[in-house]
């Protein structure tokens, strides 16, 4: 079992850190312009396709634990027609935002709080970043069914590859045409159309005996679509709860000044590192607990989650370690700002404390993906954004201030994980 679930992991975890790596690189290649108005410009307008890309993650995720079910029960037609629908989807809400662009923006900018500068530098950065929209959102769909058809290596070359290209534009568009948080747009929109062809290309090399499979009548089959969309919006409300306390914290720390912010988005790329490494347990997780699921292999399921917990708290302990011993030698790397790396040594115990603590609300992510229990996880995170999360910050705001952003978020995390626990035994094995 250990070995299935490092052959899906590993891949998935390579896949995963190159995301926030990229981030990291995006914030160096600005963090050097000499002025924090570009860090918080990124930030911003990250937020915003954070909103944006995270909510319509759920297609990745429903995408990836039908699939998986699907390839359990040995059912390769129903899974050609998932990918069908995925990519049907996925199409129609990127050509969508494109359309919108404009009421996004103007809606987004109102309620987002920063500085006119920040504000007028994000602005050019969402602008331009979202005519990769089409793109990104297929690249879900792909992503979501090749994890689902035990595929982890595909995924990952394909992100490599997408950054890679990323980072090369970026630098280009920054150092060698004199652009700024533009630039690092518009080398994410350039990224992600290759990324896509790429999918697109692997696909039919790889997957074109299934073709036979294809068909328009049943890919708009009603009850069929009907199921994909049900599963899907549990998972979105889930997901929208999850970018609501992401962006809540982005707002909050730029409510205050610009230089909580830079220090914020900085320290919150510690964060980002160790959940996009633990994800990548997570992903292994939608496609072993999704095969299991389909197979009705109750026996295999339980000896996997057991396996999942133990390499989770395994991975945990060396992510503390470094926070701990080497968190302020980390930050010199994304910003030559003495000020803001000076600000950051108080703070750096709320990093440390991240990976030990949360890790299990991840785990369990993957897992009731793989099962398709959405409605349980949906449940879970209203709880804990709603609940938990914004009551608890503003009665922490007054007393410890930026300190009871960082402290709320972390007890987010850990409901997160009390609470899908608690849930756990009803909505996993009823399903085998």
């Amino acid at each position: 079992m250990n070995k299935r679930i490092l052959r899906l992991a590993i891949p998935n975890i390579i896949s995963n850190i190159s995301v926030p790596l990229l981030g990291m690189v995006d914030i160096a290649i600005v963090g050097h312009l000499g002025s924090a108005a570009y860090i918080g410009a990124i930030a911003l307008g990250s937020i915003i396709f954070s909103f944006i890309y995270w909510g319509l993650g759920f297609l990745r995720m429903g995408t990836s634990g039908m699939t998986a079910q699907a390839y359990g029960a040995r059912n390769l037609k129903e899974s050609i027609l998932i990918f069908s629908r995925a990519i049907l989807v996925a199409i129609t809400l990127g050509l969508t935002l494109i359309i919108l662009q404009i009421p996004i923006a103007n809606f987004s900018f109102f309620i987002i709080e920063g500085s006119s500068e920040v504000e007028m530098y994000a602005r050019e950065y969402f602008l331009i970043r979202i005519w990769a929209a089409p793109a990104s959102i297929g690249l879900y769909a792909f992503t979501g069914w090749f994890i689902g058809m035990q595929n982890a290596k595909t995924p990952m070359f394909i992100t490599i590859f997408i950054n890679l290209i990323n980072v090369g534009f970026s630098f280009w568009f920054v150092y060698g045409m004199g652009m700024k948080a533009d630039g690092v747009a518009l080398g994410t929109v350039c990224a992600q159309y290759i990324g896509l062809l790429l999918a697109l290309g692997i696909f039919l090399l790889y997957y074109k005996k299934l073709n036979k499979y294809f068909s328009w009548k049943n890919t708009f089959d009603l009850i069929a679509l009907k199921r994909f969309f049900s599963i899907n919006r549990d998972i979105f409300i889930r997901t929208f709860c999850l970018i609501i306390a992401l962006s809540f914290f982005t707002v909050k720390s730029a409510a205050i000044n610009d230089e909580i912010l830079a220090l914020n988005t900085l320290l919150f790329q510690f964060f980002l590192l160790f959940s996009f490494f633990i994800d990548g347990f997570a992903h292994a997780s939608e496609a072993l607990v999704g095969k299991y699921i389909g197979a009705k292999n109750k026996t295999q399921l339980k000896i996997l989650i057991k396996k999942l917990f133990f390499w989770g708290g395994i991975v945990s302990i060396p992510f503390t370690l470094v926070y701990l011993l080497a968190g302020k030698n980390i930050l010199f790397l994304l910003t030559n700002n003495k000020e803001i790396i000076e600000m950051s040594s108080s703070y750096l115990i709320w990093i440390i404390l991240i990976p030990i603590l949360s890790y299990p609300a991840f785990l369990y992510d993957g897992i009731f993906i793989g099962v398709t229990a959405g409605k349980a996880m949906r449940n879970a995170m209203l709880v804990s954004t709603f609940a938990i999360f914004l009551p608890l910050y503003y009665f922490l705001k007054e007393p410890m201030g930026n300190h009871g952003l960082w402290l709320a978020f972390l007890i987010f995390l850990v409901t997160r994980g009390i609470s899908l626990g608690i849930l756990s035994k009803k909505a996993i094995f009823s399903r085998v």
